[in-house]
C-alpha cells in the first residue's frame, strides 16, 4: 500500500470518528438554571413549539448558580437566574430580563398572622423572633424553612430582606420551591419564602409592610420583595437561541409570563 493511500485512509477514518462524537443539534437548545424561572421557561417553550417552530427547547432546573455555570461552560445554551449576578459572574454573559417576580413570605393556612413588617420578617428568619405569640399568633415555636445556598430565590431574599443579618443556622433547608411550599403547607408553625409565580392554595401569603404581593404592588413599588427573572447567554445569541429569546422578550412571551403570574412592563 502506498504512503499516499495510507494517509488518505487515515483521514477518512478520522472524519468518521469525529462524526460519531456528541453533537448538539442546531434545532435543539437547552435552558437550565433557576427552579423559580423553570415553570415560565417551560410554558414559553411549549407555546413557542405550538407556533410551528422546529426548534426543540429543553428546560431544566438546578438553581441560579448552576444555570450561570452551565451557560459559561457550554452545557446549556441559555442559563436562567432569579437573582442579580455577582460581578465575577457577569464576565462574558449577556442578560435578558424576561419578567419580574415577587418573593412571597408564606405561612400555613391555619396561621392567623396576616401582615408582617420587613423588620419582623428579618427577625423571624434570623432567629431573633422564635414564637408566633410574639407576633400576635398562637403560642408555638416558629419553624423557619429556607432554600439551599445557590438558589436565586434565597440569594434575592438575603439581599433584599436579610442584609446584614444571616439566616438562622437551625432553619430547615429545602432544595426547591415546591419543597418549601410542601413543608409550610404541612406544618401550622412553619414559614418560608417562595416565588410569587409558585403561590397556591396550599399556603397563605402574608402582606409585608401592608402591601400585598401582587402585580399592581410590584409595579408601583409598594411591595419591596421583588427580583428579576433573567435569561443568560454566553456572548450575543445567534440562530435558534436568538429566536427563542426574541420570542420570550416579545409580546407573545410577555403574555405567557403574565399568564404564569409574573410581572412585565
Amino acid at each position: 500500500m502506498s504512503k499516499r493511500i495510507l494517509i488518505a485512509l487515515m483521514l477518512i477514518v478520522s472524519v468518521i470518528v469525529a462524526g460519531c462524537g456528541p453533537r448538539r443539534s442546531s434545532n435543539s437548545i437547552t435552558v437550565a438554571g433557576s427552579t423559580s424561572v423553570q415553570p415560565v421557561a417551560e410554558l414559553m417553550a411549549e407555546r413557542f413549539s405550538e407556533k410551528g417552530s422546529e426548534i426543540q427547547v429543553n428546560v431544566q432546573g438546578g438553581g441560579s448558580s448552576a444555570g450561570i455555570t452551565a451557560v459559561k461552560n457550554g452545557t446549556a445554551d441559555i442559563g436562567t437566574s432569579s437573582r442579580e449576578l455577582q460581578r465575577e459572574e457577569e464576565e462574558g454573559i449577556e442578560k435578558y430580563e424576561v419578567a419580574r417576580d415577587g418573593i412571597v413570605v408564606v405561612v400555613n393556612p391555619k396561621n392567623s398572622v396576616l401582615d408582617l413588617s420587613k423588620e419582623q420578617v428579618r427577625d423571624i428568619f434570623s432567629g431573633k423572633i422564635r414564637n408566633w405569640s410574639q407576633l400576635g399568633g398562637k403560642d408555638q415555636k416558629i419553624l423557619v424553612v429556607v432554600r439551599e445556598e445557590g438558589s436565586g430565590t434565597r440569594g434575592a431574599f438575603e439581599e433584599i430582606v436579610m442584609a446584614p443579618e444571616k439566616l438562622a443556622i437551625d432553619s430547615i433547608v429545602q432544595g426547591s420551591t415546591g419543597a418549601v411550599r410542601q413543608t409550610v403547607s404541612s406544618d401550622p408553625a412553619a414559614i418560608g419564602f417562595i416565588s410569587m409565580a409558585s403561590i397556591s392554595s396550599e399556603v397563605k401569603a402574608v402582606k409585608v409592610d401592608g402591601a400585598r404581593p401582587d402585580t399592581e404592588s410590584i409595579l408601583s413599588g409598594a411591595y419591596k420583595l421583588a427580583r428579576p427573572f433573567y435569561f443568560l447567554t454566553k456572548g450575543e445569541p445567534q440562530g435558534a437561541i436568538k429566536d427563542f429569546i426574541d420570542y420570550a422578550l416579545g409580546e407573545e412571551g410577555k403574555a405567557v409570563a403574565k399568564e404564569a403570574g409574573l410581572v412585565t412592563n
